[in-house]
């Protein structure tokens, strides 16, 4: 495994350049599932989407939109960006559109996923995320959860995690890439990450039980990693507060996984949550 089969790099647009950022179709990244994309737009700009024979979700990273899905236009978003505040985001089912005309420079990430299934769109507010804390001590984090298993959809799932500079994330270590319910299923996860400042930076460290094929790659803001198997920790540069998008898809819609048994002990040692978070709030 190398660098480039993981890791995704940002299109290097100037501030303020509408365009796109990350271009990921998932013939391109070479799996089953996911395909991935990132938009910027600028104000008056509109982009258009449908969705023939797939589901798709829709975060909006920052700024604010009007968004038409058949309802007519409603203004959506809030925060500037994914540091200022908790998400708006759409799920658009099979054989649906929109258009998204920015209100002001805005940014879409967008996750598609093959479906035939008959479902409704859905508009997510701020009010209908869950955020909670997870962990303790230096493994502590921010969990937002956008679309869980319970979300009326067909295969996709969507979270956002905030980690504070030093802290693990993802922590102890997990897998889910054998479909063996309920156990574990077999789910493709993308994580996109966005930094709190310049220069920021996270490692994540992909490997499998024997620690055979093992890569670590340092992230930056506005990259992607492509989880396609293995276990796969990050951990936040210090100073740094790290976000990341995660989208998963796969064999079953449930969060089934496997934690790393030779790490689980550390969960003994958790006593106080870390003071700094939750790092958003609504």
């Amino acid at each position: 495994m190398s660098d480039s089969d993981v890791l995704v790099h940002s299109q290097n647009l100037s501030p303020g350049q509408a365009g796109e950022l990350v271009n990921l179709p998932r013939q391109k990244a070479n799996w089953e599932w996911m395909s991935f994309f990132v938009r910027r737009l600028r104000p008056g700009d509109v982009y258009r989407a449908e969705t023939k024979h797939e589901e798709a979700a829709f975060v909006l990273l920052g700024g604010t939109v009007r968004a038409d899905w058949g309802k007519g236009a409603q203004l959506v978003g809030k925060r500037k960006n994914v540091f200022d505040g908790l998400p708006y985001a759409l799920y658009l089912p099979a054989g649906n559109n929109v258009a998204f005309t920015a209100e002001t420079l805005c940014e879409i990430a967008e996750c598609r996923v093959p479906s035939q299934a008959r479902l409704d769109p859905k508009l997510i507010t701020p009010q209908d995320v869950a955020s909670n804390l997870r962990g303790g001590g230096n493994v502590s984090r921010q969990i937002v959860d956008l679309m869980t298993p319970s979300f009326p959809a067909d295969k996709l799932m969507v979270v956002e995690v905030y980690t504070p500079g030093g802290n693990w994330s993802s922590y102890p270590p997990h897998k889910h890439d054998v479909h063996d319910p309920p156990r574990e299923v077999d789910l493709d996860e993308i994580y996109y990450y966005r930094m709190n400042q310049p220069g920021a930076f996270a490692f994540q460290h992909l490997y499998s039980g024997d620690y055979a094929s093992e890569r670590t790659v340092k992230t930056r803001d506005g990259d992607a990693v492509l989880v396609r198997s293995g276990f796969h920790p990050v951990v936040a540069g210090p100073g740094y507060d790290v976000y990341y998008l995660n989208f998963l898809a796969g064999s079953a819609r449930v969060m089934a996984i496997t934690e790393d048994s030779r790490h689980v002990w550390i969960r003994s040692t958790w006593k106080e949550t870390d003071p700094r978070l939750p790092l958003v709030k609504a």
